[in-house]
């Protein structure tokens, strides 16, 4: 917001006074979605983004008095927590509303397998209103619109509801959508091409029609990769007709017991049984992959990249002839297995934490192919895993799924802590740049409350790693002996973190360590072993990983933690998938330095941007970051840091002492 700019108030304020950043957010979130352009708001905790993204989204919708063409608000989040925010924000709203205005209504969705009881995969319907007869169903969805409807609720209170009422709760609050202002929602609903035009028509949301709020917006570039991550083995093709095979056998046993000689599907499933033995007996396509095998052996690399075209001959190359589609041949003849391959149901066994049939994975794989064929923005890599040769997918462009949306879009707010810098993200994102305001705003919280320390005698670059170990153990040292508290060190990797833990003295800190496949309970139990110990007078020191589960998106409440301590630069590893990045980002925006930050610094940097933000969640916390990598230094590595962020430089264990013992003194 300029200094000419007046500030726009907002009827639709949550709290008594705005923050001045929360003032200057309101008014560019206003004037940007009044043109139907997007503000990419990069937003510390503490700003009350949530309010003032609400706030403005809710300004504009309600300026068109007709309900009906009133824009809706999608608010997309990953985490129940922040659901929970959203919901306790409108609430508040509402409350200061004055009686004349109507409510603001919210519905709370996620995705239906957290909201029925059971799903049947195969046919596709849940166990809620088992034995309700029609009439009583219509009567209870009502009661239950109506409540979900009366005031915002969190998503759980309508499951609890609906199961001691025996109805669903995931079909009713998608009912209750189409009355709703805002829907909170995963990313999912609208960034997965399957699941948007599954889910919002069915819920009666346009795009055109809303306006789109993007929390944990750091988040969404890989999320929407992901969307097109998919992973095949040579042995899918053997499994997949193992399936199809259970399949076709019982539809034989439904034609036999209806006295039939066919039913629907039969006469697919038997060509299908021969087009996936056809591939799993293919003598090309077990030599193409053990080519490819050798390929990565004599290259002494781990994987590498495969042309999309290639793969796709081959496995066509095994299917001509087979079938009554003679006539057909490529694309086609594959488009055509695929339609019977998604059809295929089968048994799931739920022993199995994998319940995909391999009849989707190798569709879905074969599709994405299809649809990117001659695109650069998919790349196929080639590895083994174990002794099995393996194919994923790997999305590099998420404009381009990314880019279409947000223009057709009534408007967009994006915002994270992380959103750094926010013009990268637009690039990235393919986000129009005609209407893009991008803006960093400051988060008030006093800056001696979070004092930054960075190292300048300690690396975690690979060249000058081994000499720097002992000096980062003794870095460590100094801020577990000096901090009265909790503390928590994070490294680049599971490698290096079992290095820098040899050896570590704890002084009296009882120790936490993240495990490479961490569950959420296991996550969460050791979260709550944090307050635990404390609430018994003990102190612990976490030791975990940069990007892993608990570095991001945890939330270190009643400023449990003292102390963040974060080792290094996590660098994506040398791969074909990073070598395919980089050269499609040198190509996109023609540059190769602006590539590298784009695809290997600013993801390093935001990493441990994400770290250091966990102790400090409200303006009354405190603690002191230590961050051990000497290359934050640099001019070119430190420009990718907020501006606004305040750092000092020690330079040796014995300073760092000094700075945390003073720290401690004084807080």
């Amino acid at each position: 917001m300029t200094a000419e700019q007046e500030v726009v108030p907002s009827s639709f304020f949550a709290h008594e006074s705005m923050r001045t950043s929360q003032q200057e957010m309101i008014a560019d979130g206003i004037e940007a979605l009044s043109e139907r352009g997007s503000l990419l708001a990069a937003a510390p905790t503490g700003i009350g983004k949530t309010a003032a993204a609400l706030a403005s989204a809710l300004e504009v919708a309600n300026r068109v008095h007709d309900f009906s063409y009133r824009p809706k608000i999608l608010f997309m989040t990953g985490r129940q927590s922040q659901h929970k925010i959203v919901v306790e924000t409108v609430r508040q709203i509402n409350s200061n509303l004055p009686r004349e205005t109507p409510r603001v209504k919210l519905v709370d969705i996620i995705g239906r397998e957290g909201m029925c009881e059971s799903v049947d995969k195969s046919t596709g319907k849940c166990s809620c209103e088992e034995d309700i007869v029609e009439e009583s169903r219509k009567d209870r969805r009502s009661d239950l619109r109506d409540k979900i409807l009366e005031e915002p609720r969190h998503v759980g209170w309508s499951v609890n509801f609906s199961r001691q009422r025996k109805i669903c709760a995931w079909a009713t609050a998608r009912s209750a959508v189409k009355y709703a202002d805002i829907v909170v929602c995963d990313y999912n609903h609208v960034f997965i091409e399957g699941i948007r035009e599954s889910s919002l028509p069915a819920m009666g949301v346009d795009l055109e029609s809303s306006i789109l709020i993007v929390d944990e917006a750091h988040n969404l570039p890989d999320r929407i990769r992901k969307g097109l991550e998919r992973r095949i083995t040579y042995k899918v093709f053997g499994r997949a007709l193992s399936d199809v095979q259970e399949y076709g056998g019982n539809l034989k046993k439904t034609a036999k017991q209806l006295d039939i000689d066919d039913v629907h599907g039969l006469s697919d499933a038997i060509i299908l049984e021969k087009q996936i033995k056809a591939l799993s007996d293919d003598v090309s396509l077990r030599s193409w992959f053990d080519g490819k095998r050798t390929e990565i052996e004599s290259s002494n690399k781990d994987d590498l990249r495969i042309e999309t075209g290639e793969f796709l001959d081959i496995v066509a190359g095994a299917l001509q002839g087979i079938g009554e589609d003679g006539d057909l041949e490529g694309e086609a003849l594959i488009r055509r297995m695929n339609s019977t391959l998604l059809s295929v149901k089968i048994e799931e066994d739920e022993s199995l934490e994998d319940e995909e049939n391999d009849c989707i994975r190798l569709a879905e794989m074969l599709q994405i192919c299809i649809g990117y064929r001659n695109s650069p923005a998919l790349a196929l890599v080639f590895d083994r895993i174990g002794d099995e040769n393996r194919i994923t997918s790997h999305l590099l462009d998420p404009g381009v799924i990314g880019g279409p949306i947000f223009e057709k879009s009534a408007g967009s707010i994006l915002m994270s802590g992380t959103l750094f810098p926010p013009d990268m993200y637009s690039d990235i994102l393919g986000i129009p740049n005609g209407n893009t305001t991008c803006e960093e705003y400051e988060s008030g919280f006093p800056p001696e409350n979070r004092p930054v320390l960075i190292a300048s005698d300690v690396t975690s670059k690979y060249t000058e790693r081994e000499a720097s170990y002992g000096s980062i153990r003794s870095h460590i040292q100094s801020v577990l002996e000096k901090t009265h508290g909790n503390v928590a060190v994070f490294a680049p990797s599971y490698a290096m973190l079992d290095r820098i833990r040899e050896g570590i003295y704890t002084f009296g800190k009882v120790d936490k360590v993240e495990g490479r496949r961490m569950s959420k309970n296991e996550v969460e139990r050791v979260i709550a072993s944090l307050y635990e110990m404390r609430a018994m007078g003990k102190e612990t020191v976490l030791f975990g990983v940069l990007r892993g589960k608990l570095s991001e998106g945890i939330d270190y409440s009643d400023n449990i933690l003292n102390a963040v301590v974060c080792v290094g630069l996590p660098f994506p590893p040398p791969s074909a998938r990073q070598d395919a990045l980089l050269e499609y980002y040198t190509r996109r925006f023609g540059s190769r330095s602006k590539a590298w930050k784009y695809a290997n610094l600013q993801p390093a940097v935001n990493s441990v941007l994400q770290a250091l933000g966990r102790p400090i969640r409200n303006a009354e916390d405190k603690a002191i970051v230590v961050l051990l990598e000497k290359r934050l230094l640099e001019n070119r590595v430190g420009d990718c840091m907020p501006k606004s962020m305040h750092t000092h430089q020690t330079t040796s264990p014995s300073r760092t002492s000094k700075w945390v013992e003073r720290f401690f003194e004084m807080s």
